[in-house]
């Protein structure tokens, strides 16, 4: 049976930001981001040249903040601010290494403090404070931030402003794109130390797998420990063949069953098309043998998605589900169907 295409679906609108990419300076005249030649070579061992290290980024951006590159947030999650193309934080500490490579970046503190005067006047003050800039966050830091936003952590109009002018500033793409180039690095790690290649390795890295990776350690700080995947491999490889189909449903059935709880946030438009359309696949057997084991890590790491006691372990599968799978709906985006 037929499931909705994707252009059926309600598709939130961007909202108007500089959005993610290989951008051109303001006056359109060049690029101008730089990729360290060191990183650029050992990215391009997993299949990332400077073309796909940007659509990798542009991907990450889109349900982080709909394809921006600042899109900044509130305590909603709480994390007291949220901002940036990977939505770095205050509350992980994410957040503290950007403002200090932007303001290390200028020649004087005369020259950062001009800047700042002009893209952050009424709260810049207190971003750059040492208060913070320390991890964690400290009192007055925390204090100051929350007194600008409302109960729900909604950012003032200000507050939102005043980051999204730091955040689309030049040289802080140019920040962001350096964390994000570092965190692809460790992906290669990550990617290696999961999938060890050596003459006949029977797990080749493939793109679905960097993408793969890529929103985990975005989301969740990376892949499964050692213990864990061997012990799910070894179960795995002494599977039945009569448990193949029985066992992927059961994890399907999962997470359907924690997105109808009340305490699961971020998948009421997405999880009863993603129910309907995964076992789907199911029933017509198109799930492939690395789809299958990616889908069963993919188990294993959103099980330990713990932040707001696990509020968010329904998004963090259905993320990767839909980047594993090819078809998934996510933050209202569904791409993809089941034949």
């Amino acid at each position: 049976m037929a499931l909705p295409a994707a252009g059926l679906a309600q598709v939130p609108q961007s909202p108007p930001c500089r959005t993610v990419g290989d951008s051109p300076a303001r006056d359109g005249a060049r690029q101008f981001l730089r990729i360290d030649p060191d990183s650029a070579q050992r990215l391009a061992a997993i299949g990332l040249d400077r073309a796909a290290i940007f659509a990798r980024m542009q991907e990450t951006s889109v349900p982080e903040t709909m394809g921006c590159w600042a899109m900044p947030a509130g305590n909603f999650d709480s994390q007291l601010v949220s901002v940036g193309m990977a939505q770095w934080n205050y509350g992980t500490g994410s957040l503290q290494p950007l403002l200090i490579r932007w303001r290390d970046g200028f020649a004087s503190r005369r020259d950062f403090e001009q800047a700042l005067a002009t893209i952050a006047p009424t709260y810049g003050a207190l971003l750059f404070s040492s208060d913070c800039l320390a991890v964690p966050v400290k009192p007055a830091c925390r204090a100051g931030i929350l007194a600008a936003e409302d109960a729900q952590g909604k950012l003032s109009s200000t507050l939102q402003a005043e980051l999204t002018a730091l955040f689309e500033d030049d040289a802080m793409l140019q920040v962001q794109t350096d964390l994000y180039v570092a965190l692809l690095d460790q992906v290669r790690l990550d990617l290696l130390r999961v999938f060890p290649q050596y003459p006949g390795a029977l797990r080749p890295i493939t793109m679905r797998k960097v993408r793969w990776a890529i929103d985990t350690r975005v989301q969740q700080g990376g892949l499964p420990g050692d213990e864990d995947i061997y012990r799910l491999r070894t179960k795995l490889a002494a599977m039945p063949p009569s448990d193949y189909w029985p066992r992927l449903t059961a994890i399907f059935d999962w997470y359907d069953a924690i997105s109808r709880t009340i305490d699961q946030d971020g998948i009421l438009n997405d999880f009863g098309w993603n129910t309907a359309t995964w076992r789907c696949l199911v029933r017509n057997r198109r799930v492939d043998p690395e789809q299958y084991e990616l889908l069963n890590l993919t188990f294993l790491k959103s099980r330990t998605a713990t932040g707001n006691s696990g509020r968010w372990q329904a998004l963090t599968f259905e993320r990767r589900a839909k980047i594993i799978l090819g078809t998934g709906s996510v933050s209202s985006r569904r791409d993809g169907s089941c034949p």
